[in-house]
């Protein structure tokens, strides 16, 4: 039976990757969006009501969610400690938690029913060996960790699972085509490999993945 599996951050090199991976496996893909790009819905994640109305309306469109990929993302870094930016622990924070916070929260009881479901987020090492000049980019990682946690606490005894995937960085095809030659991009895990590993979640029963933190760091 094809899956309904919902994408937020759809819009960008991983989210497009992960839509072609559902999309090619038969499952109705919805793609969400700010920028609403490449036809996904274009929703404010930082709007609790909008994220809220998103939810009822997956419920009264489709009757159910089996998949919630949180693919959110973004960077701001500094060159040392002493000048780390406080705006850009405010960016970060909305960016990696507050959307996260908001996802969550309104489509909890739609996976809690599911009878198979997923809930997915990207992290980085960066939240487990933080650096001098990554001091808000590691803490908001850290603290979506901690969130997904607590989610996959709330999940235990059901038939859905939340999952944190850590990579290094991601790439995809377009960085290498603007890299400096011969640029290996060492550690970092393709968009498309990305995606796989998430369709593979459903490979394992959900009591069994529940809470996991999954390097694909190699």
């Amino acid at each position: 039976m094809s899956r309904v599996i919902l994408i937020a951050g759809a819009g960008g090199p991983a989210g497009q990757a992960v839509v072609r991976r559902f999309t090619g496996l038969g499952d109705t893909v919805i793609g969400v969006d700010k920028s609403g790009a490449d036809g996904s819905l274009p929703v404010d994640l930082l709007d609790q009501r909008a994220v809220q109305e998103l939810a009822e309306r997956v419920k009264a469109e489709h009757g159910r969610v089996d998949g919630i990929i949180h693919l959110v993302g973004g960077w701001r870094g500094s060159p040392s400690f002493a000048e780390t930016s406080l705006e850009d622990w405010a960016f970060l924070h909305d960016l990696l938690i507050r959307t996260l916070q908001h996802v969550t929260l309104a489509f909890e009881p739609l996976l809690r029913a599911s009878a198979d479901g997923r809930f997915a987020i990207v992290s980085a090492k960066a939240a487990e060996r933080p650096t001098q000049g990554n001091a808000a980019y590691a803490a908001a990682k850290a603290a979506a960790e901690a969130w997904t946690l607590a989610f996959a606490d709330a999940l235990k005894g059901t038939d859905s699972a939340a999952v944190i995937l850590v990579v290094t960085a991601l790439v995809h095809d377009a960085m290498r085509a603007v890299a400096a030659p011969g640029r290996e991009f060492k550690g970092f895990t393709d968009v498309a490999d990305l995606a796989i590993a998430l369709s593979d979640l459903w490979d394992t029963p959900a009591g069994e993945v529940n809470g996991r933190r999954i390097d694909l760091t190699g």
